[in-house]
């Protein structure tokens, strides 16, 4: 009985020690729960809100990356003035205004640092706090070439299921897109992408975007401006705020009491989803408000601003104060508001019998008479080769106040004497040469820009005329009912700069999305055409010399007079252009393209042979057979006989005013086209650096 009594007064010890032991564990966890600030429990509400069901990285990746130690919504610790200004550009604009970005940054007081996003890893954007993108848009609104990898990157990021909405939510940015609103919705329709990516990843704009127009009638500084304005008080707003909540800070009591530490740390589950679900909804419900409002601002922008003028609207001066200052820079003397002239080196090499340009060996003109000029400074493409490296501005009709023809031709003559009068007393200008040169003869409407979208352009002509000035007039075959209605010139250009639509688009880059249809058109409307017709095929290795039955094919639509081949000439480098020497061909290589075309089809063997070529400027001519006559070319022009014609108001053709061609310029002479009665200077000094 006793053994009974002591082993249940043990097992009655074991129990009661046990039971206190459990109880104090308890009631010291649950004071350490107690204890647990909010914040911690919100952080891992957030977390469990936040998880999803794969294993995935938070950057969407199932491999470790580097972007795997940086949690989504918490960015990596930096100097709260360290900014990255990042730039997207494809011809060295939009690296410019980012460096300017940069620079006025500085001025605030920040530490900014200037990134090509082509060489910047895309999982490294979390590890910022606070950057800016200045991104260009290139042909067809797609992004430029070097942010492409990014832009491709940042557009499947935004839509990848396993990234969670609000990985960028520790990101402050701001977007500056630059573009030509002449191109109309895809007009800075990088910035406009790339913002609603960052959007859908929760990032936070800290202004509305900006957008710099580089068209004709506004310029990138027109919109940078007020843009960066809202910059500076965003940035001011962000810094006082922080400032605001240091002083707080430093202001509140360092302990709490009991109670007070009670109420602060204790948050019962339910009470949170209580105060949270609210909150939450109404985050979501501003941001689709924003998106839907910036969406129709954007569809506003798209539909208004087709680089047309609008009904109502004024017309504006073709050139801004920056294009003037470029244009005078270069040399350039500029008529009214829409106009230039200038002297072109074969004007002065010919007043210092130093040769002729290639029209004096190919058609007779006296290249020391010629006046270089246009009555439209704007173009509607964008040629990789163009030799004014895109100073001029460009436009798809005429949308510009518009000079009188009268002025410009009165104007273009006295301002071409006056560059003459400079080469008085110049080495090897004679006193024959040089009132030579006072005569105007002729008239190359070439100089930049697209002549035949002048409203008064046929006036223009006439005035040219009547003064005995022959017309050599190009147009980029993208106008054809221009054509179409164009009077008589006494020989009319269409650059054929590439066979195939593809192509066209590539070197051309033209403004119009019918680009393909308006070239065609432009062609059949110049086979119309009763006077002298040239195509000019301008040759870049790389880019267009593949195609010898696509031009072929082209040549027989058009049936041109005259076929014009001459490789590009290298400009230096520039922005607007990626080509280089590799990509100029060698004459060599111009005749033996120029043969293959006369030998491709069956028609351009019954109708072409290479005529004539000009080695010095690396150019070829081919001639339709019927202006050789009795074995001899005659592929120079008769001028008087021509203003004859023109006066007669009666119809001619192109064998009506045609002339002999001399022995020296016919293809395969010792010469190769240089005129003997010239003498050809060598220079003893290299070549600048910057091309022609």
């Amino acid at each position: 009985m006793l053994d009974l009594r002591l082993a249940y007064g043990v097992l009655t010890g074991f129990a009661v020690v046990f039971i206190v032991r459990y109880m104090s564990h308890k009631y010291n966890k649950a004071e350490e729960e107690d204890n647990t600030p909010r914040e911690v429990e919100t952080e891992k509400l957030a977390e469990v809100v936040n998880s999803t069901e794969t294993d995935a990285c938070a950057c969407g990746k199932t491999e470790a990356t580097s972007c795997c130690q940086t949690t989504p919504s918490t960015a990596v610790s930096v100097d709260p003035l360290a900014v990255r200004v990042f730039f997207g550009s494809q011809t060295g604009t939009a690296k410019e205004w980012a460096h300017h970005l940069a620079g006025n940054l500085r001025a605030e007081g920040f530490k900014p640092t200037v990134t090509d996003l082509a060489t910047f890893e895309p999982d490294e954007l979390v590890q910022h706090s606070l950057v800016f993108f200045v991104v260009a848009t290139y042909t067809d609104g797609k992004a430029p070439d070097s942010c492409l990898g990014f832009f491709e990157w940042l557009n499947d990021f935004s839509h990848d299921f396993r990234v969670p909405k609000g990985f960028y939510s520790g990101l402050r940015y701001g977007l500056f897109g630059i573009g030509d609103s002449i191109y109309g919705k895809n007009y800075c329709s990088t910035a406009k992408e790339m913002d609603k990516m960052l959007q859908r990843l929760s990032a936070n704009r800290i202004v509305p975007l900006g957008f710099g127009d580089s068209g004709t009638s506004v310029e990138i500084k027109d919109g940078y401006k007020p843009w960066f304005k809202q910059v500076q008080a965003a940035l001011k707003k962000s810094q006082e705020k922080k400032q605001n909540k240091l002083n707080r800070t430093s202001e509140e009591p360092d302990e709490l009491s009991d109670d007070e530490e009670v109420k602060e740390s204790i948050a019962d589950m339910e009470d949170m989803g209580k105060f949270m679900k609210p909150k939450d909804n109404k985050v979501v419900k501003k941001v689709v408000v924003i998106e839907e409002e910036e969406e129709d601002e954007e569809d506003d922008d798209d539909d208004d601003d087709d680089g047309l003028l609008k009904p109502g609207e004024e017309p504006k001066e073709m050139l801004t104060e920056s294009l003037r200052k470029s244009l005078t820079k270069q040399g350039y003397r500029l008529l009214g508001s829409h106009s230039g002239v200038k002297m072109c080196r074969w004007t002065k090499a010919m007043m210092r019998g130093r040769g002729g340009c290639y029209k004096h060996t190919f058609y007779g003109i006296t290249s020391s008479q010629c006046m270089e000029m246009t009555p439209s400074l704007a173009c509607a493409n964008k040629c990789v080769f163009c030799w004014r490296h895109h100073k001029n501005p460009v436009g798809k009709e005429w949308r510009w106040v518009v000079d009188e023809p009268e002025m410009l031709v009165d104007s273009a003559i006295k301002n071409h004497y006056g560059m003459i009068k400079q080469f008085r007393g110049v080495p090897g200008v004679t006193k024959d040469t040089y009132e030579e040169a006072s005569k105007i003869r002729h008239c190359a409407l070439s100089l930049v820009g697209e002549p035949i979208i002048y409203p008064h352009i046929n006036k223009f002509l006439q005035l040219l005329h009547e003064k005995d000035i022959s017309s050599f007039m190009v147009t980029n075959a993208q106008f054809p009912d221009k054509i179409e209605t164009l009077d008589p010139v006494t020989q009319l250009y269409v650059s054929i700069d590439a066979g195939t639509k593809e192509s066209l688009k590539k070197v051309d880059r033209p403004l119009f999305t019918d680009f393909w249809e308006r070239f065609i058109g432009s062609i059949e409307a110049l086979k119309r055409k009763g006077q002298r017709t040239v195509f000019r095929l301008t040759l870049i290795n790389g880019w267009n010399t593949e195609e010898i039955m696509n031009y072929a094919q082209l040549v027989e639509l058009g049936g041109p007079t005259l076929i014009e081949i001459k490789g590009v000439t290298y400009c230096g480098n520039s922005k607007a252009s990626t080509l280089t020497m590799k990509n100029v061909p060698y004459h060599q290589e111009v005749l033996n393209f120029s043969q293959a075309l006369c030998d491709a089809t069956q028609f351009t063997r019954d109708n072409y042979e290479i005529a004539c070529e000009h080695e010095h400027s690396c150019c070829v001519l081919l001639a339709n057979k019927r202006f050789k006559i009795n074995g001899q070319w005659h592929t120079w022009i008769n001028y008087d006989k021509f203003h004859s014609l023109v006066r007669s108001g009666e119809e001619f053709t192109a064998e009506d005013y045609m002339a002999p061609t001399p022995y020296w310029a016919v293809v395969g002479s010792q010469e190769k086209g240089f005129d003997p009665e010239q003498i050809r200077h060598k220079r003893t000094k290299p070549y600048a650096k910057q091309g022609c």
